[in-house]
């Protein structure tokens, strides 16, 4: 199965901000709300993809709605926490 437009421009984005590309992983899905694309990478790299204050992953976000308005599709993204994060999951 070839891969679609929106997980590619999301791979090659992401890989060319983080320091580990290979360990890159995009996976997607599609539902009636739209194309869902999750992402995986190296726990050190996960401040690169979400940037202060979540900068670089509104960003991202936005550049992944321009690709979905263009092929017609709702593209979201979520990043997933990887394993061994030092987030405490627990709100202030």
């Amino acid at each position: 199965m070839a891969k679609a437009a929106d997980q590619d421009f999301l791979e090659f984005l992401v890989k060319s901000i983080v320091d580990y590309p290979d360990e890159v992983k995009v996976d997607r899905k599609v539902d009636e709300m739209g194309v869902l694309l999750s992402l995986k990478v190296n726990s050190q790299d996960m401040g690169k993809v979400v940037g202060r204050q979540g900068s670089t992953a509104k960003a991202i976000r936005s550049l992944l709605r321009i690709v979905g308005i263009k092929n017609n599709a709702r593209v979201n993204l979520k990043i997933e926490e990887p394993e061994g994060s030092t987030r405490s999951s627990t709100p202030k």
